[in-house]
Order: structure tokens, then C-alpha cells, then sequence
């Protein structure tokens, strides 16, 4: 505990008398201003100070204190002030930082209640009563140093609440909280006598389960968990249904110091996550690589760009046996591991924030490639989820065309549901601008995501797209084949062209005309060419697209 003389010489019975008018507990805050509620509860009387600390306390050294307070971290040791040092038992204070509030206790009695009250203030979530992250860090090292050295073990459990966001953000926050305190009570009523929950921040909770029988035990714990958080809450008369995700690790095996179980768990909870949610994974090897692997494409492809790594191919789209244009395909060349799949670099790019700069690259290659083009000849280009709902979109659009002297009409843009569930006025406004220059809107992978018929109403597409899923069975599935003919009609009646993905046989392509598909896309036409084949398929192009589609 650090000790400072905060009272100037002269002035030890002045802060003597202050000392002894003061109650013995008080709260003030970053700034030294009297405290009314902590944490949202409303402070008693009794530790409610009357004016500023500074004022409570009018001999102490203020230049001298207000150096000492700014050196104090969250997990610094108390400041002891004395008001006579270098005495036993000198009479004096006694200052604790929590969060953003400083309590100050008397110490010239015994204190042993109010000491209590901070150390129970500063451990535990004032709004569902559990352990904090603190007494989580502290409690999880002192397990693992119990057992080390020992055949016991203990599992750490990490639990998000899936779902939770949606009824915070429409039912509000007060309702928010009571799910929260509600979730920690169904999480405490599963636990043994050995095993502790702690709330770390937000909807995110963890368990330590200690005793024998680990890992089983934990896996036995997490299903009970997962199958209770499968009964609905009642809030305010509003039934709400939240699950949660759970990953398990266990140390010794999966590690034997905090930053490795929480590691571990952290991945495993991940998996939990990506596998569908509302489930308990455990922690294996195989994650962990799967971490390395992702990291290194993450900081590889931060440089991707710069170091000219990718690249576009171009896939021809066919419409009445003729080649109308290409869809423009990203693909990434890494120099040790080869081509890497868009499925695995795209959604690292969004989360990242890397879409809309390397989809400006994009655009502007394929519509530099598509003035090589015959003038009739239409470029497809994808624009992602984050590209699409970052500001100033249009206006980039607009100067790249512009820039390569492409006409606005012979531009498609490719978007696919996922891109119209957030912010609907913005997007409205998006393609209703696309719209009025002229530009092409396509709906991709149409049938596969949400498939709202409402987006057909309120946006203003021109091509509607059919997934390949629909177009893989489409010879031999009756179910198939009125999907695929019924989002044919729908298309025509709202004077929407239809494209046709993945179309790999001549008879998926006779069934497709037949029913008044516009255009096919997929092998039977080309795979995707890379840029210097463009040239060459579009010389002899009407002759083979014809052979191969008739």
C-alpha cells in the first residue's frame, strides 16, 4: 500500500478536526464531486458526501493529492494518507479507485465493514449480483495454482447470449437488463456447489467449474445450460426467446494459465457460434491451427492489394444463344499458399474494412477490361454487404465511370439480400441513384438468403439472379423446377430479366428456355476466363455458345 503526506505541517489538528466530521465512508468521482447513485442505485444517506472532496477535506495538500490521483490505475494498490506519518495508528484516509469513482474511507477505527462493502462493490456486477471480470482474472489464477502439480482439473465455460441485441435495441434498454439479471439466475440455478458463474461485460458470462470428473462434467453443465436458456423469458408481459453459445476448455490439457484456457475457450466458443448457435463446443488442436491459418491470410491480405496479388476473371453470361457479357470474378493469388477461395478472404475483408477499397479496384479493372469489349457487351460486378452500405458509394461509382469513359448502362451491379437488411431508407436512396444514372441493379443468389418478396416491391431491380442450388437438380426435382419457373413469372411481372447460375448440362439450359429464363450462366457457357482469354472466346464466341447450348 503506497503512503503519502498529503497535509502541509502546520495544518495536522485542522485536518484532525475534518477527519472527525466526516462520515467514515464516502463516494466522489473522477473530478472530486459529491457522488448521488453508484452504478445506477441511488448511495445511502450516510455515505452521500455533502460537498467536494476538497471541500470535505480542506488541509489536504491538493497539488500533492491530484499528482498521487493520476497515477492511480483501476488495479493500483489504495492510497493511505496520514495525518501525522511515520506514527502507529495515526489517524488518517484511506482512498480506493473504482471504475470511475474514488470511495474514501476513515481509518482511525476499525474498518473491517467498510472494507467489506468496497471489495464487494469492486468484484461484483452491480446488476446481476455475480463476480466481475476482476474476481473472474483473480479467482481463475488462484484455481489453476490449487492445481497445479495435482491430478485435479477445472473447466472454464465462456456463454454469450444469442439473440440478445435484438430485443435490447426493440424493447429497450431497461428490458435488456432484466433479460440480463434473468440470465444469470437461470445460469446459477445449473451450477454444482463447485462451480461459479461470473458476468465479464455486456451478455457475455462465464463459468468455472472445479472437482473431479473433467471434462465431463463441464460437457454434462453446458447442455444443462444450453437446454435451459431453450425456455422462452417473460419481460414485462413480453415473451422473449434467447439462447446461448458455450465453449468449453479444460486445464490442464487445453492449457494451464488463464490466457490459454480463455484462448481456448474463445476459439471453441467461436466454433460454437459458426456451427448454428444454441449449442456447447469443446476446445481441440484443430482450432487452434484454424486460428494461425486465418491470422496469416488476415495479415497477408492486408497487403494483398499493394503487392498486386489479385486478380480478376471474367465468366461470359449468354442470353438467346449469344454472349450479352461477363461477370467479373475476384480472385487472390497468395505467393506460399495458392489461390485462395472468395468464400474464405471475402468475409474477412468486410470485417476487416477492406471491401470498399478493394472493391473500388475491382470496378475499375472491370470496367477498364469491359472497353475492350463490343459495345453491346454488358460487365456484371459485385458490390458486398460493407461496400455497399458505406457512404459515398454513387459518387465512386459515378467518377470511375466516368474516369474510364464506361456508358452507365452497360455497368450491372450484382447485390445480394443480406446488403438490404439494414438501414432501408439509405439503401432505398442507394439504388434509386444507381437507378437514375442509368446503372444496371441485379439481386444475386436470389432464393437462398431471406427472400423477401417485399424487396421486389420496394427496390428497383432490373435482372433477378437464380442461385445454382435451384439449378443443380433442376432435370430430375420436381420442387426444383416450380421454384425455378414461379421466380421466372414473378421476375416477368414486375419487368425483371431472369439469369440462371450455374448451369452445367444442355438440359438444364432446353428446361430454362422453355419456361423463359433471359439469360444462363455457368460451365456449359465458360468457366471463368482470365483476362488475356477474353479476347480469344469473344472472337469465336457465337459459334461455340451456340453448339453448346443447342
Amino acid at each position: 500500500m503506497r503512503k503519502i503526506r498529503a497535509a502541509r505541517s502546520a495544518r495536522g489538528k485542522t485536518e484532525a478536526k475534518v477527519l472527525s466530521s466526516v462520515d467514515r465512508l464516502l463516494f466522489f468521482d473522477r473530478d472530486f464531486n459529491p457522488v448521488e447513485n453508484l452504478l445506477g442505485n441511488e448511495l445511502p444517506a450516510s455515505v452521500k458526501p455533502a460537498a467536494s472532496f476538497w471541500e470535505h477535506f480542506a488541509g489536504l495538500d491538493k497539488s500533492a493529492l491530484t499528482l498521487a490521483f493520476s497515477s492511480m490505475g483501476e488495479s493500483a494498490q489504495p492510497l493511505r494518507i496520514f495525518a501525522e506519518p511515520g506514527r502507529p495508528g495515526s489517524r488518517g484516509l484511506t482512498i480506493y479507485r473504482i471504475g470511475d469513482l474514488y470511495a474514501v474511507v476513515r481509518s482511525e477505527d476499525p474498518i473491517d465493514d467498510e472494507r467489506a462493502t468496497l471489495l464487494h462493490l469492486a468484484t461484483h456486477d452491480p446488476l446481476t449480483g455475480l463476480p466481475n471480470r476482476r474476481q473472474f482474472s483473480d479467482d481463475l489464477t488462484d484455481f489453476l495454482q490449487e492445481t497445479a502439480g495435482t491430478n485435479e482439473t477445472l473447466s472454464l465455460m465462456q456463454l454469450d447470449l444469442d439473440d440478445f441485441k435484438p430485443v435490447n435495441d426493440t424493447l429497450g434498454h431497461a428490458a435488456g437488463d432484466k433479460l440480463l439479471q434473468f440470465a444469470a439466475r437461470r445460469i446459477q440455478g445449473c451450477l454444482a456447489a463447485d462451480d461459479r458463474a461470473y458476468r465479464l461485460a455486456g451478455d457475455e458470462f462465464t463459468v468455472i467449474s472445479m472437482g473431479s470428473g473433467h471434462p465431463a462434467k463441464a460437457h454434462r453443465l453446458a447442455e444443462a445450460l444450453v437446454a435451459a436458456f431453450k425456455k422462452p423469458f417473460t419481460i414485462d408481459g413480453i415473451t422473449v426467446f434467447v439462447g446461448t453459445s458455450i465453449g468449453i476448455s479444460t486445464a490442464p490439457p487445453d492449457g494451464t494459465t488463464p490466457e490459454q484456457l480463455m484462448k481456448a475457450s474463445d476459439l471453441a466458443l467461436y466454433a460454437a457460434k459458426k456451427e448454428g448457435r444454441g449449442r456447447a463446443s469443446a476446445f481441440d488442436a484443430s482450432m487452434l491451427e484454424l486460428l494461425e491459418q486465418r491470422e496469416l491470410l488476415r495479415r497477408s491480405l492486408r497487403m494483398a492489394l499493394v503487392q498486386q496479388e489479385f486478380f480478376v476473371e471474367y465468366q461470359p453470361i449468354a442470353e438467346g444463344g449469344s454472349i450479352v457479357g461477363f461477370e467479373a470474378l475476384l480472385r487472390w493469388h497468395h505467393p506460399l499458399l495458392g489461390n485462395i477461395p472468395p468464400v474464405t478472404f471475402i468475409p474477412m475483408a468486410e470485417a476487416d474494412g477492406m471491401m470498399p477499397e478493394i472493391g473500388a479496384w475491382v470496378l475499375e479493372q472491370a470496367c477498364r477490361e469491359a472497353m475492350k469489349w463490343p459495345e453491346n457487351y454488358i460487365v456484371a460486378v459485385n458490390v458486398s454487404a460493407a461496400e455497399f452500405l458505406t457512404s459515398g458509394l454513387t459518387d465512386r461509382i459515378s467518377q470511375t465511370l466516368d474516369l474510364v469513359g464506361l456508358p452507365p448502362d452497360r455497368l450491372e451491379l450484382e447485390i445480394t439480400e443480406s446488403v438490404l437488411l439494414e438501414r432501408t431508407v439509405n439503401n432505398i436512396d442507394t439504388l434509386n441513384t444507381l437507378n437514375v444514372l442509368g446503372i444496371r441493379i441485379s439481386l444475386d443468389d436470389f432464393g437462398t438468403e431471406y427472400s423477401s418478396l417485399s424487396y421486389l416491391k420496394t427496390f428497383p431491380f432490373d435482372t433477378i439472379k437464380i442461385d445454382k442450388y435451384f439449378i443443380t437438380d433442376l432435370e430430375t426435382d420436381p420442387k426444383s423446377q416450380t421454384i425455378v419457373r414461379c421466380v421466372v413469372d414473378l421476375a416477368h411481372g414486375l419487368d425483371m430479366q431472369v439469369t440462371a447460375e450455374g448451369v452445367e448440362t444442355p438440359a438444364q439450359a432446353e428446361w430454362l428456355r422453355n419456361v423463359g429464363c433471359d439469360r444462363l450462366q455457368g460451365y456449359l457457357v465458360s468457366r471463368p476466363l482470365p483476362v488475356e482469354a477474353i479476347g480469344e472466346f469473344i472472337a469465336r464466341a457465337e459459334t461455340s455458345v451456340r453448339h453448346a447450348l443447342s
